[in-house]
């Protein structure tokens, strides 16, 4: 009998076969408890299931849709679903969130996990419910928008199934690809493009059970308690102006990235700044599934039609373009949507190519900062990978810079493949290291260390211990909640994070947790993905920055100056390990990576 929460058992199912052979992959409670769900339990499964050195984009290749203990219970922003695989973008382990019904339907299915290998001999969708799972021929959505894509099956297949689809982009394997459901992506690592590879365009899940609670009224109780919280202080911001106030905020620290990080201010910010859109062209405010925040703004578009806008997409399509015109940059939202790419890659790369076309690296005179129509092209162009530039840029930052060579892997804005969020990393320098060494690449997410660089309680402009023991905390507590799988933005009502979350954890499952058992789950997390990295060829070379980073100071409007050098990130990156139990090359010894539960 499993934990509450659970059903104790993954579907693993294989496309290449036309009837979808499948078969249940047991998950035993140690698993369970090691791993929690979401980013966790995906990254056991890979460990388990991954060939080691497989190509992400092979039919050998796995891909896992990983739910929680907390879905289908009435915690707020529980509805969150986990995406793991290996990035076709990084060559490393990748995860992505959304949120949506689909991960109530997805985990109702009677799993915790539906785990997609092979690869379909035409274009289909797979189907999967309480009967198994199913494959279905579907050639005619080929090159449709994801949400086109969703409309078509649910008049096809009816309206109990929940989808997640691909774009244009996942189809060709543009490796910056996304998965999407109900207008929100799975983004980050091109798990688009894996899906694509396997010739699936959509995953449809109907639920057909229901899970068991160790404890409903104690489950209940602190469902009333947190959803009183999420409409308190720590909330506030996201619930009146959304992700995108941090424009202007970022803005007056000097911590907005522009024109591909040569600069930390710009100049059209506030024509782009929540604050103005919200009183122009606000039209809504819309929630997640399960969601009492209500994040989520809706803005009038040029001509017809909403969009809805976050920071990192205005930054990555705005100001590291240099495009200042918001509807350009709300075009060019609207676009990475259609064609299914992730904003802040598909943002890095061009900004990228925007400034080796200014050098004379390559041949697109056209091709500039600030030129909105320029950005639409080179979208389309990337969409459509077509030959040439298209291609190119298909490939990200660092794949394109290989090839230009000329220094242009200098100034290319990624770590291990992955693409910067909007977060200056020579102001930020808690920040800068979180970047350096996280596993998935250049990612706010997985460690939020900004968040002690912008708590005034550090000097962000000078990397050292304090640093190093922020970014391991905020690490440490991302894992958790991205495997539970709880929003980021309810961290701040958590007073005592871990022991808050063992309590509910134990009230859904049963078990006796505690704060310390957690912080013994978040470690092992992050080790498993760093020791997955290391299987795949990844090296402490590999936890670093762009050479433009370090080796470029930044005069800021206050009169200091912002240098991150390289010996002061080699320095915090080995405080880092040190804090992490690693050697000086980032690995763990042989005791501590066999307690990682990886083995048959």
């Amino acid at each position: 009998m499993p934990a509450g929460g659970y059903f104790g058992r993954a579907l693993v199912v294989d496309v290449g076969d036309r009837e979808a052979t499948s078969a249940p992959l047991p998950l035993d409670d140690a698993v369970l408890r090691a791993y929690l769900g979401g980013v966790g339990l995906g990254t056991w499964l890979m460990h388990r299931l991954a060939p080691a050195r497989v190509d992400p984009l092979s039919p050998d290749a796995p891909l896992a849709f990983v739910f929680s203990p907390l879905v289908g219970t009435p915690l707020t922003t529980s509805a969150k679903f986990a995406v793991v695989a290996k990035s076709p973008l990084t060559g490393l382990l990748t995860d992505a969130l959304a949120s949506s019904r689909f991960a109530i339907a997805g985990k109702l299915t009677g799993n915790d996990a539906i785990v997609i290998r092979g690869k379909a001999a035409e274009l289909s969708v797979l189907l999967v419910d309480g009967d198994g799972a199913r494959l279905e021929p579907a050639p005619e959505l080929a090159g449709m928008p994801a949400a086109q894509t969703e409309a078509a099956v649910r008049e096809r297949f009816g309206r109990g199934w929940q989808t997640a689809a691909i774009g244009p982009a996942g189809e060709r394997q543009v490796r910056y690809a996304t998965v999407s459901h109900d207008g929100r992506h799975a983004g980050r690592g091109g798990l688009g493009a894996v899906l694509g590879a396997k010739n699936v365009k959509a995953v449809l899940v109907r639920s057909a059970t229901r899970v068991e609670i160790a404890d409903q009224t104690a489950v209940l109780a602190a469902a009333k308690d947190l959803r009183t919280r999420s409409f308190g202080p720590a909330t506030a911001k996201y619930r009146e102006l959304g992700t995108l106030a941090n424009l202007l905020a970022f803005n007056a620290v000097s911590t907005l990235p522009t024109r591909n990080f040569t600069a930390v201010t710009f100049e059209g910010a506030p024509r782009l700044a929540a604050e103005e859109l919200h009183e122009l062209r606000g039209v809504a405010r819309n929630s997640c599934a399960s969601c009492s925040i209500g994040c989520e703004h809706i803005y009038s578009r040029k001509g017809g039609g909403t969009q809805r806008m976050e920071y990192e997409n205005v930054f990555a399509l705005g100001p590291l373009c240099g495009v200042s015109d918001p509807d350009d940059v709300f075009a060019a939202s609207a676009r990475c949507d259609e064609l299914g790419l992730d904003t802040i890659s598909a943002g890095g790369t061009i900004a990228w190519a925007m400034e080796c076309a200014e050098r004379g690296l390559i041949d697109a005179p056209w091709l500039r900062f600030g030129d909105g129509a320029a950005l639409l092209r080179a979208l389309d162009l990337i969409g459509a990978r077509e030959e040439g530039l298209g291609e190119l840029l298909a490939q990200g930052s660092r794949r394109a810079a290989e090839v230009v060579g000329n220094g242009s892997i200098e100034f290319a804005p990624q770590v291990k493949g992955l693409e910067l969020p909007g977060y200056e990393p020579r102001t930020l320098q808690a920040m800068a290291l979180g970047l350096a060494v996280n596993a998935r690449g250049a990612d706010h997410n997985r460690s939020g260390a900004y968040e002690a660089d912008l708590s005034g309680e550090h000097d962000r402009l000078n990397g050292g211990p304090a640093q190093v023991a922020a970014a391991v905390g905020t690490e440490d507590r991302a894992a958790v909640m991205d495997s539970m799988i709880l929003c980021k933005f309810l961290r701040g009502v958590f007073e005592d994070p871990f022991t808050e979350w063992a309590a509910l954890l134990q009230a859904v499952t049963g078990w006796d947790l505690d704060a310390a058992e957690l912080h013994s789950v978040a470690r092992r997390i992050v080790l498993a993905k760093r020791v997955f990295n290391q299987r795949e060829g990844a090296t402490a070379a590999d936890d670093t920055l762009p050479q433009r980073m370090l080796d470029t100071p930044l005069q800021l409007g206050s009169g200091r100056v912002a240098a991150l050098t390289a010996e002061r990130l080699r320095a915090m990156v080995a405080g880092y390990y040190v804090e992490r139990g690693l050697d000086e090359e980032g690995r763990p010894d042989r005791e501590a990576e066999a307690a990682l539960l990886l083995g048959p």
